[in-house]
């Protein structure tokens, strides 16, 4: 099996990796910190807003059964992407709406996407979601992962 990994910042990551995981076709995810400059956080860190990091999601998934495309798709469905650095009552950067790349082809699709969603006339606002290269994706603490099914 060629699995692919895909990196989704959309608010609290909680509530994101449950609706990943309902995808047919993902494999696998896991939450954590991607995005900023401090090396190994923890949450309580992250919850500063000192860090420069997004909570994130990170989905495993086998492109012969859901296509990047697809995941994007869902990705502007689950969250604001007007909304700069909130969702919800989830207030800070941490929360922001990001897609991280991992190679030319899904930075290319992720933008495509983009200009798709602001051209659908969905939102009244701009899209504020940015697309940026994935560094380091840390793991969340282990309380963290598959947080709604526990």
């Amino acid at each position: 099996m060629n699995m692919t990994r895909a990196y989704f910042a959309a608010g609290c990551f909680w509530g994101v990796e449950k609706k990943f995981a309902e995808v047919s076709g993902v494999t696998a995810t896991v939450v954590g910190y991607m995005g900023g400059d401090w090396p190994n956080p923890a949450y309580a860190q992250v919850c500063t807003g000192e860090t420069g990091h997004a909570e994130t999601v990170m989905v495993e998934f086998d492109p012969q059964q859901v296509s990047y495309t697809r995941l994007l798709e869902h990705f502007w469905r689950l969250h604001n992407p007007t909304c700069r650095n909130y969702q919800g009552l989830d207030i800070g950067s941490q929360y922001r709406s990001a897609i991280f790349y991992t190679e030319e082809d899904q930075r290319r699709a992720a933008e495509k996407s983009r200009q798709a969603e602001t051209d659908s006339g969905r939102h009244a606002a701009p899209i504020v979601t940015e697309i940026t290269s994935a560094g380091i994706f840390w793991r969340a603490e282990d309380y963290h992962q598959q947080y709604l099914d526990k």
